[in-house]
Parts: C-alpha cells; structure tokens; sequence
C-alpha cells in the first residue's frame, strides 16, 4: 500500500492554498468553488515505520492544510454539523477563525463548550456525529468527504495556545466527582467554573480513566491528557488518586459525614465481558481492557524501563470489532507479534470501529476475518493457548440494531493457530458502587438509571457517561458530564 509522505502533502497544501489565496483576494468563493476544494489528507508516520514504536501515528496539519480545509467550509446557517455535536460546539464559527488565521479565536470559540479540544480532535468518531450530517459530505454523498471537523478542531488545539478557564468567586458549596475520566472531567471544570470546591477521586494511581488506561499512546500521547488534567488542577480543582468510592468511602460517608453538597458518579464501564466459551480460563486469554491496562497505563511495551509483566505474543487472534478491538490489534503488532487476526462475525461494512482506525491497522498488516466467530479456544498439555477454532458465519435479517444478524454455517469449523486472544465484546459497569449503594437504581446490564439531566434515584447524586450509557464514545460521555454539571450548578444555587 503506497504511503504520502508529510512533505508532499505539505507542498501540496502550499500549492493549493496559494491558489485560494490568490481567488479570495479577488472576490469570496461561492459554494461550488467550495465544494471543489479537495479534503486534506491527514500527514501519518510510514506504516513499516509505525509498527516499532508507540509514538502518534498521524501528525495533524499543516497550517496550509488547515486553511485549505477550513475553505471547504459553506458557514451553512442551519449549520448541522452542530446539532450532531454532543457538546454543540459552535463549529462554523471555529472554523471561520481558521480562515482568518486566529487560531486562539478559533480554540476560545470550541472552549466554550468544550475542555478537552485535542483529545477529541484525536479520538472522537466525527464522521458518525459532526461530520454526518455535513452539507458538503451530503452533496458528495460520502460523510468521509465531509469538512474534516475533527482534524481542523486537532489543529486549533494543538496552536491555539492554552488558556486556563475563569473561575467564579467561591460559594462555599463542594461537589465529589467519581472518576476522572472524559464525562467526570467535563462536570468538574463546568462545576468548578461556578465556583464551587470541587474533589475527584480516582481508584487508579493516575487520573484520566480510559484515556490514560484505555487509548494507545500512538492514537493519543498520555502527554496530552497531562496537559488537560493540569487545566484542571489550576482551575482549583483537587484531584485524589487511590481512591476507591464503595470501599474507602461510600457515597452516603461522602455526603453525610465528609460534607460534600452533591455528586456526580463518572466512573466508566470498566467490567470486561467475555464470550462463555471452552477455554477462555487458558493462559494466553486476556480481556482487551486488561492488556491495554497493562500496555498504557503501566508501559509495560517499555521493557527496559517497566516491571509490569505482559506477554510477548506470536500469533494473536482478537475478537470484536470496535475501537477497543483495533486498539488491542496494533498494540500487539507494536509488541512485535509476528501475525495479528481480527475475527469479525459480520462484515467490514458493520464494524463499530472507525474506518481510519481500521485503514490503519490494515496498513500496519493485521488480518480481517469477516464473517468468522469463535467456537472454542483450544490449548495443549500446559494450559496455554494453541489455537483458535472459528465458525464461518453469513448475515440474514436485520437486527434490532438495524444491522444484518450474523447466521453461523453449520459445519464450517477451522483452526487458526494462535497462542494469545484478546477478548474485547465490550464492557460493563463495575459493580462495586453500586452493590454498596443500594439506594442507586441501576438496569439489567447494571448501568446506573439517570434521567436526562443526570440525575440517579438517589438524593443528590447525579451520573453521567458509560457508567449510565454503557461504553460509548468520549465525546457522548463529555456530553453527559455536561448536562449533568448544569443540573447540579442550578440545584447548588436553589
């Protein structure tokens, strides 16, 4: 697969934005000009080159990208793209300051509503939320072909400057936030810039929840994450970690004898599930949130540097077909796998990930098995992983989903030779909060029941993110954080 080097993308940007400029000096560009405007290639480290190291694959754009692409923007006064924001940034408006070149403008328009610019710049699926419903992406009838928001929103965080938001005069008032990742970081800074004291405890011994122990370091530097915790911090913000809620406090000790005036619970969904087959208690099974656990947060690639112990695959088989499955994919590769199978038991066209994220791990060799699904994992005299056996499999009617249900083909079975599956299906909810807290309401999956605002059954507690929705995305999570922290600033006020 042939690979466009940064260099070539940039003069080519440099071509493309002189000749705009020379347009725009002349008069503004109508919308078919617009629309004849190329999207930017995002510039990405080689693929040979990326499978030996952790650092970011893509390297964000160029400032003359930049500008060529905010000129694909048609500043539509309906503007969609914001109503398929979960925070509702104001994203015409942010780009319209790209076309100016003030880039500050442009990152205070996205802070508005917004914390966290260059992690979801780096991580969101914008193609299945701002960038759907895009006018341009509509025209082409391909949201692949839409204005790069995110890529453009990525660009402003990272030269934009940073700036620490205003904090109103404090009102004696103090709220608890459990967890710190996206939806716990969200309500923190929303609460705190009212001016109530605000603590988040975070059971691990580093902040940021998923982002720091669930995304790779080549998808999202821990450095970045760092940099939006210390925004926080400086807003006045405490941060506890080791701190686990439900066993060193409880919610009721939180409110009752530590003072806290409200909660908000942004815990995540943390609890791995697995397939019920033969053989996943075999060494060599992990559940995907354990490896990437082991592999971010604890560095355990580092092998040099790290104590924490991981096993060095040979040939890997990963089950699912989400984000987390084709983050638990190029880890492997990264950690010098000689093959790393995907099984799938629909088709490309159905998986959850998202399709750069899938484009990559093909380019960096990991193998597709659509339309495969495990029957057994099977291990040798020892307990250890030896082999995989799938189940072909063909899709029939729709689903609740809407997706075309998957129908296994008797007598189809194979082996894949393997000695390392990462399970990655999904995850729910821990149970630990919840089983000491009864006065919680949670549904049969044990997510916590909250109504629109956040609010649980429970006097003055309010819950927000995959805690409540499941595992979601990180913008979806910082939406709820946001509605939650609104809730809980009026109630505080009342």
């Amino acid at each position: 697969m042939s690979h466009t080097t940064p260099e070539s993308l940039q003069e080519l940007a440099k071509e493309q934005w002189s000749s705009l400029e020379t347009q725009l000096s002349e008069c503004p560009l109508t919308a078919k000009q617009r629309m004849a405007i190329p999207q930017q290639e995002m510039p990405a480290q080689d693929p040979a080159a990326r499978r030996t190291n952790m650092d970011e694959v893509t390297y964000g754009y160029f400032e003359e990208q930049a500008r060529v692409e905010a000129e694909r923007c048609l500043q539509c006064k309906n503007a969609p793209c914001i109503a398929g924001c979960p925070v509702a940034i104001d994203i015409p408006r942010f780009i319209r300051k790209i076309s100016e070149a003030d880039y500050s403008g442009a990152l205070a328009v996205i802070s508005e509503t917004s914390l966290l610019p260059s992690i979801c710049g780096r991580v969101c699926p914008q193609e299945v939320q701002c960038q759907e419903p895009c006018t341009v992406g509509k025209a082409k009838k391909d949201p692949f072909l839409s204005v790069s928001i995110g890529r453009l929103e990525r660009f402003v965080a990272d030269h934009g400057g940073r700036s620490v938001p205003q904090v109103k005069p404090e009102t004696g008032k103090k709220v608890a936030i459990i967890g710190s990742g996206p939806a716990a970081i969200t309500a923190a800074a929303d609460i705190r810039r009212e001016g109530h004291g605000v603590t988040v405890f975070e059971a691990f011994h580093k902040p940021g929840g998923v982002l720091v122990y669930g995304i790779p370091e080549f998808r999202l530097p821990k450095g970045i994450v760092e940099e939006e915790l210390n925004t926080l911090q400086q807003m006045g913000v405490e941060v506890r970690t080791n701190f686990l809620v439900g066993r060193t406090r409880t919610l009721k000790d939180l409110l009752e004898k530590d003072g806290y005036n409200a909660i908000f619970i942004g815990s995540g969904a943390g609890l791995p599930r697995f397939m019920e087959i033969e053989g996943e208690n075999l060494v060599g099974v992990f559940a995907a949130n354990e490896y990437l656990t082991r592999s971010n947060l604890m560095k355990a690639y580092d092998r040099e540097r790290a104590d924490t112990p991981i096993t060095r695959p040979r040939k890997v088989a990963v089950l699912g077909g989400g984000n987390v499955a084709m983050d638990a994919a190029r880890t492997a590769v990264r950690l010098n796998a000689e093959e790393v199978n995907v099984i799938y038991r629909r088709t490309r066209t159905e998986m959850p990930a998202r399709a750069e994220e899938v484009d990559h791990a093909e380019e960096e060799g990991v193998v597709f098995h659509f339309l495969r699904n495990p029957a057994r994992i099977l291990g040798d005299e020892n307990g250890q992983v030896r082999a995989i056996e799938v189940l072909k499999y063909e899709l029939g009617e729709p689903d609740d989903s809407g997706r075309r249900r998957p129908v296994a083909i008797p007598g189809s079975e194979y082996e894949i030779e393997v000695d390392t599956v990462i399970v990655s299906i999904g995850n729910d909810s821990n149970p630990l909060l919840t089983t000491t807290t009864p006065e919680l309401e949670v549904n049969k999956r044990g997510n916590i029941v909250a109504d629109e605002s956040g609010k649980t059954s429970m006097d003055r507690v309010w819950a927000g993110g995959d805690i409540v929705l499941g595992a979601a995305t990180v913008i979806l999570a910082m939406g709820q954080g946001r509605k939650a922290a609104a809730a809980i600033n009026e109630a505080l006020l009342s």
